[in-house]
């Protein structure tokens, strides 16, 4: 019996030990009001919650995302990250107002339907992307999707009217993606913009696709960013193919490329940029801001500008961090 309650307890402090509890409110940042609804989630997976409608949340934390920051996103509202949480103090988000610069607009007259079909071609384009995958995406509610169709200026903008939901059928993915800003400039045709995603219903649970699509997540995932930052936390580099290079085209290995802590966190840091062969692609990392952090799951936090093969993977060729190799 003593035996039984000892495993018992060990259960118990295993459980603690592995999950927290993260528990906040969320506000809006200039009247102080509850915000119901809004959505708690780790960027790039499938865990998330929703704020109740007095405002308050309940986000479990696994050992898998617990060095991922938090993204509160709600409609009307610019998402917010957060890094620094406990477990042991509530969390208090504020979320600042989204100003809409559109008005009211009919689409009626053909000159407008034209516009209107090549602005969301660009949009597909710069958010999905333009890979084999993306062929096999449809954003579900592209009527909630407006421009600033009569603007004289240079640049043209999008605003979502509702998170926009991706169907991925090319790697068996249901998306909600919560966009909040995209320009795109006439004068230079250069593209930004920004937002988060959460990952909503794996399709291969229900779908007679589901090989295939197993087949292309693979396929997908070898060389992507997120199998680059794995390989690199394990020191798996030259066994998993990759090589990487300064600016002077010397090979670098492991140790010459990463910075370790005493608490085992790991950063990406160099002096130059860096360029990244596997297979038969080459990828170019630009510094921004460093070091990097990043961990095990193969998150990393910005401070790169992505050029070359991986600067192609938009959100067809993005996989939740749950995923793994079987």
């Amino acid at each position: 019996m003593k035996n039984y309650i000892f495993a018992l307890l060990l259960l118990n402090l295993s459980l603690a030990g592995s999950a927290q509890m993260i528990k906040g409110t969320v506000y809006d940042k200039n009247t102080g009001d509850i915000i119901s609804y809004a959505t708690v989630y780790f960027n790039g997976t499938f865990v998330g919650t929703s704020s109740d409608q007095n405002g308050n949340f309940e986000l479990r934390i696994s050992r898998e995302n617990r060095s991922m920051p938090i993204t509160v996103s709600c409609i009307g509202y610019h998402s917010v990250t957060v890094a620094d949480f406990s477990e042991d103090e509530a969390l208090d988000v504020y979320l600042q107002a989204h100003l809409y610069e559109i008005s009211d607009v009919t689409i009626r007259t053909k000159s407008l339907e034209r516009k209107r079909k090549r602005y969301l071609k660009l949009l597909k384009e710069e958010l999905i992307g333009t890979t084999v995958n993306a062929r096999g995406c449809k954003i579900l509610n592209e009527e909630d999707i407006s421009f600033n169709y009569h603007s004289d200026e240079d640049t043209v903008k999008a605003y979502a009217l509702a998170p926009i939901l991706i169907e991925n059928k090319s790697l068996g993915y249901k998306i909600t993606y919560y966009l909040d800003r995209f320009e795109y400039y006439k004068g230079t045709q250069f593209t930004f913009f920004s937002g988060n995603l959460i990952f909503k219903e794996d399709l291969t649970d229900k779908d007679e696709q589901a090989p295939v699509c197993k087949k292309r997540r693979e396929f997908t995932y070898l060389g992507s960013r997120m199998h680059f930052f794995r390989v690199l936390w394990s020191g798996q580099l030259k066994k998993s193919g990759y090589k990487i290079r300064d600016q002077l085209n010397k090979a670098l290995k492991a140790d010459d490329i990463i910075l370790q802590d005493g608490l085992n966190n790991k950063y990406l840091s160099h002096d130059t940029d860096l360029s990244i062969e596997y297979m038969d692609h080459i990828s170019f990392i630009k510094f921004v801001d460093q070091p990097v952090y990043f961990d095990s799951s193969g998150f990393f936090n910005p401070g790169i500008k992505w050029e070359g093969y991986m600067a192609l993977q938009r959100i067809a060729d993005m996989m939740p961090y749950e995923y793994t190799l079987e």
